[in-house]
């Protein structure tokens, strides 16, 4: 699909915001979130821009691809490490996000919770923009796949917000009550 034509760095520029949040969808942080835009962003200039001008599903189906090479090569470093083969670094993540309105908060929490196929599909089709045809060409995917997942995930964001509802409501009866 793609051919060794220069990339518009315009185009990529503004591209950039879209593709972050989508590498956030996937990876569930920041940090890790910034490596697989810059590897994507490295990627694309590399590799040059698709024939037909479809920069934005080229660059959606990069950043995927990467990222599931990512998660392919750490799971064969885990079995090394389980196995013995080598000693990892004990590591603490000590990475904070403050997120100043709740509803953010609930947002991102419910989405960490999705399955990272559902994850990826509603990322692309609700805060993307991209059609369910779209969606499917980027993630190389059925389109009635896309659809399921697209559904799937609704339905638990739908439960997940009621039961934070639920529990909200909980917590302010029993400060009620204690304050009483």
């Amino acid at each position: 699909m793609a051919n060794n034509a220069d990339v518009d760095h315009a185009k990529l520029i503004a591209l950039l915001p879209r593709l972050n949040r989508f590498a956030i969808s996937l990876t569930g942080k920041r940090s890790d979130a910034d490596d697989l835009l810059q590897a994507t962003v490295q990627r694309l200039l590399e590799k040059g821009a698709p024939d037909a001008g479809g920069l934005d599903k080229w660059a959606f189906r990069i950043c995927k691809n990467i990222w599931i090479d990512g998660l392919r090569s750490q799971t064969v470093r885990i079995k090394a490490l389980m196995r013995g083969e080598f000693a990892g670094d004990d590591c603490v993540d000590g990475e904070r996000i403050v997120i100043g309105k709740l509803t953010f908060a609930q947002v991102r929490r419910a989405m960490a919770k999705l399955p990272v196929e559902q994850r990826a599909a509603l990322s692309l089709i609700a805060i993307e923009g991209f059609s369910c045809a779209d969606a499917a060409e980027a993630l190389e995917i059925p389109i009635g796949t896309v659809m399921s997942r697209i559904a799937r995930a609704r339905a638990t964001l739908s439960a997940e917000f009621r039961s934070d509802e639920i529990e909200i409501k909980a917590t302010k009866a029993t400060s009620k009550a204690i304050a009483k």
